[in-house]
């Protein structure tokens, strides 16, 4: 029976099917990832660091070369093309992650579209004196103003994209949040998406929520997928399967670079 299995796998996988590949980024290096809890802001920026993590990151995406997988064996089997070409690209809305997005989209010829249900586990909040206060990021005109060419929602508005009176979102909500996503992108794997390279510019914590989310392991906070800065991870939707490639890539940095 699992011969049977086996032989099912391999003659699925190396049927002429469609795929979307999947590229999952943590955002550059951000102000609140080299300060102490007491200093922390609720919308940091990218330090210089992590602009130059940006910098390389869009470089090695839009002039170096992904390889083909073989689908039967796992073994990769050559290169694919000029660059990783990358088809549609995503980002929360969180500052950090629009900045990251920037010299990507510039590098590739991508208008960044804004995904609100990418962001950071916690959303927009700030905790002072033990007390969480929720915030309602940033508004539209403010986005639009910084990234002209950068697609937003209708449903984030001149009032912001959060919803302040939350506050802070639990990690259980966060869980929920990351599942629709993948259910989503599984969706989208299945249908419009067949054919594309996907990369969604998101956040650590949510990473790996989302990660678990698409490997049916949440609830679980025993164990955890952890990304650097920049840090590339990279899943195909081959029909049924999910096909990981990849965890937590950074071969773009030089090791002084590496936060």
């Amino acid at each position: 029976m699992l011969a049977n299995w086996a032989n099912h796998f391999t003659l699925h996988s190396l049927s002429p099917m469609r795929l979307m590949e999947l590229f999952i980024i943590r955002h550059g290096q951000s102000q609140n990832n080299v300060v102490d809890e007491s200093r922390r802001t609720v919308d940091p920026l990218l330090t210089d660091l992590g602009k130059q993590q940006a910098e390389k990151l869009a470089e090695f995406l839009s002039t170096n070369r992904d390889v083909e997988f073989n689908a039967g064996s796992g073994f990769a089997g050559g290169e694919v093309s000029q660059n990783f070409g990358i088809t549609h690209l995503y980002c929360s809305a969180m500052h950090r992650a629009l900045q990251t997005a920037a010299p990507l989209a510039r590098a590739l010829g991508l208008h960044p579209e804004v995904w609100i249900d990418v962001h950071e586990q916690g959303g927009m909040y700030l905790t002072q004196n033990g007390v969480s206060t929720g915030y309602p990021g940033k508004t539209r005109r403010e986005i639009l103003g910084e990234f002209p060419d950068y697609v937003l929602p209708a449903t984030i508005t001149d009032a912001g994209w959060y919803d302040a009176i939350r506050g802070y979102e639990e990690m259980h909500a966060g869980a929920g949040r990351a599942i629709k996503v993948a259910m989503e992108l599984r969706r989208r794997a299945a249908g419009e998406f067949k054919d594309a390279r996907v990369a969604i510019v998101t956040h650590g914590t949510f990473i790996d929520l989302l990660l678990k989310a698409f490997m049916g392991l949440l609830p679980n906070r025993q164990f955890f997928f952890t990304h650097y800065n920049t840090a590339i991870t990279r899943l195909d939707f081959r029909g049924e399967y999910m096909l990981i490639r990849y965890v937590n890539r950074i071969d773009h940095l030089p090791h002084e670079m590496i936060s």
